[in-house]
């Protein structure tokens, strides 16, 4: 369609204040994790290939780029040589991205220096993955950065952008990161390397980091029921914090996005569908049940869940090992945020009083922070199901290792008794150390005693850490820490 360019350059000059001399308003001070990733990547590039931020909605792309445009800015880059454009707006959809391009260099004429453009919502722009490998095969003077809603699925059919493009892949905000955006004083907590460092603590150690953690179990509590979305985290409210995520999840993502980018119809079977993960949260996924109760064919219940996949509001992991046996199990569900259950449910802070809640929700929130801070290392993570039904929550498989995570969020301290699975894993696997991420902040050090099914001698005996699950968050958040030491 045509747009005028007056009507194009009146809405680019409204989101590049920098073409007139001005500050970006109102940027946050506090930046996430993933700014030094991107910033190196727009700055100094790995490879010649544009960047791709995925993740949900309302998590701080957008934020993220506007902060790399600021640094580019304060590095000497001409403001003319930056380009900020979302394609969620009427305007620029309509008009397209050459005729935004064409707009930008008769408001702005190039510089010298390489161009910087900044690309929202990116999935509008027409057969944007050719678009965009067309640009970093043949416009070497350009640097690209785009983010966009279910990129997966909306690249499926188009040119492949395989080497093209880095993927930054966005989680929810950690708990470190929720902390800073809360500004909290808090007693400083020590830092870490590896995980596999806190095996050579002195028990002094220990005493003296749960000391110092217990100021951080009440905010651990409410991110949990707040989430990990940037705007969520700022709203005095709870109560406030959670119609907002209610209603960015299912008036935003499952009626408006998924109608738009995916043709969706039957958007109340799809929401029921997102409603019954709700309720299954960190459980297995029976899809037999699921159709039962929802009353939908097994192909489009099975639709649903790739498309909210797609739409980072879920995880789905596979059971640990390989071959025919693990296609035909079941996938393990994960929502994109512990958050998500309570708001969606309307349950408000009732998970703080319901044992079981509590401790789903902490599952989820550890496997996001595990995932967010390892995805990059092409970790693979899986469950694990034994016999007698015994099970390992969280597998982490990295450089050749088998690397195990339980998590028992409860009141009672941790024994043997209740890792069975956890053991009957690592004397299977031959695995050297695994980890279960507890409640009690003295609930915290090596475990002792524990039973031994291989013979003596055959391998080493498994040593297993017991981490509150506070520090865990926190640890994965605020370091370059690594799953074990390099």
């Amino acid at each position: 369609m045509k747009i005028s360019k007056e009507e194009l350059v009146a809405v680019l000059a409204q989101f590049n204040p920098w073409w007139r001399g001005e500050a970006i308003a109102d940027l946050p001070k506090w930046r996430r994790a993933a700014f030094r990733e991107l910033h190196a990547w727009m700055t100094a590039p790995p490879a010649p290939r544009a960047v791709s931020l995925s993740g949900a909605r309302q998590i701080g792309k957008t934020t993220l780029m506007l902060q790399s445009m600021e640094a580019l800015l304060n590095a000497g880059v001409p403001a003319a040589n930056i380009l900020y454009a979302t394609f969620d707006h009427p305007i620029l959809k309509l008009a397209g991205i050459d005729a935004v391009l064409d707009a930008w260099r008769e408001r702005e004429p190039k510089a010298e220096g390489l161009e910087y453009l900044f690309l929202d919502e990116a999935q509008f722009i027409r057969d944007w993955g050719t678009w965009v490998k067309h640009q970093v095969d043949f416009r070497k003077d350009r640097r690209i950065a785009f983010t966009g809603s279910a990129m997966p699925l909306v690249e499926a059919g188009q040119e492949s952008g395989v080497g093209r493009w880095h993927t930054i892949r966005l989680t929810t905000l950690s708990f470190y990161e929720y902390l800073q955006i809360k500004n909290l004083s808090l007693p400083p907590l020590p830092k870490l390397r590896s995980l596999r460092d806190l095996f050579d603590w002195p028990q002094a150690d220990f005493y003296r980091t749960s000391e110092a953690a217990s100021a951080y179990v009440g905010h651990f509590h409410e991110y949990l029921v707040r989430g990990g979305f940037p705007q969520t985290a700022q709203v005095d409210s709870i109560t406030q914090a959670q119609r907002l995520l209610r209603e960015d999840i299912i008036d935003k993502v499952l009626k408006r996005d998924m109608t738009a980018l995916f043709g969706v119809r039957r958007v109340l079977d799809l929401e029921h569908t997102f409603l019954y993960l709700c309720m299954h949260d960190g459980g297995l996924l029976d899809m037999v049940d699921l159709c039962a109760n929802l009353e939908v064919k097994r192909p489009t219940a099975q639709s649903f869940i790739e498309l909210l996949e797609a739409t980072h509001l879920i995880y789905r992991l596979p059971p640990f090992g390989y071959g025919k046996d693990v296609l035909r199990a079941r996938f393990k569900i994960y929502l994109a945020d512990a958050a998500i259950a309570p708001a969606v449910m309307l349950k408000g802070k009732a998970i703080l009083d319901d044992a079981t809640a509590l401790g789903v929700a902490t599952e989820t929130a550890v496997f996001k922070h595990l995932f967010a801070r390892y995805y990059a290392q092409n970790v693979r993570f899986t469950y694990w199901r034994g016999k007698k039904e015994r099970e390992v929550d969280l597998v982490a498989e990295v450089n050749g290792e088998v690397i195990p995570f339980e998590v028992k969020y409860r009141a009672q301290h941790t024994g043997a008794r209740e890792l069975k699975g956890l053991v009957e894993l690592c004397e299977q696997k031959h695995i050297s150390r695994g980890y279960v991420v507890t409640k009690s902040l003295d609930d915290f050090g090596v475990m002792t005693g524990l039973p031994r099914t291989a013979p003596h001698g055959e391998h080493p005996p498994t040593r297993i850490m017991r981490i509150p699950a506070p520090l865990l968050c926190y640890w994965m958040g605020a370091t370059e820490i690594a799953l074990e030491s390099e």
